[in-house]
């Protein structure tokens, strides 16, 4: 049997993760590495205390008929990123990679565009993280370094 790649490793974990999510629409995990070790977690899912979507039988989005990637503010949930963020250190975030994997909430199947929404990339840019490896396929991963984030800011292009 060959020896899975660093990078494949690490994504299958962010997809075990994900089994924890309590979206409706799209599960994701997420989980920092550095330096080889796992720093922290995150799968989406709603604020501590505060009841998930899978909880009420209903997506307010899917209800509403909003397309992925609009109105973020009537989500409940908290992006697996920003939970994985806020479970760790800044310290042991600077220079790490973040993995993110994400499924289909209905249907189970892999999300073959899997990337940071824009305000998760502004979290990530803070936090020192300086790669993002999303899986695009059952073997097959992209690998983002956050500095095109920063320098190919696409939201100074924005116009009202």
């Amino acid at each position: 049997m060959a020896r899975r790649d660093k990078e494949n490793y690490y994504l299958d974990i962010a997809e075990t993760v994900l089994e924890r999510s309590t979206c409706m629409r799209r599960m994701y995990g997420a989980i920092i590495v550095l330096n080889d070790e796992i720093v922290s977690t995150g799968y989406n899912g709603a604020p501590r205390g505060r009841k998930n979507c899978i909880d009420l039988g209903h997506c307010l989005r899917d209800t509403l008929g909003i397309p992925s990637g609009e109105r973020y503010e009537l989500c409940r949930s908290v992006h697996a990123e920003a939970n994985a963020i806020i479970s760790a250190s800044r310290r042991d975030m600077i220079g790490a990679t973040l993995y993110l994997a994400g499924r289909n909430g209905k249907t189970g199947e892999l999300l073959t565009d899997t990337t940071a929404c824009s305000m998760c990339r502004r979290l990530i840019i803070n936090a020192g993280i300086t790669k993002v490896g999303g899986r695009v396929g059952e073997d097959e991963y992209k690998i983002v370094h956050v500095r095109d984030w920063i320098f190919g800011d696409d939201s100074i292009s924005l116009t009202l």
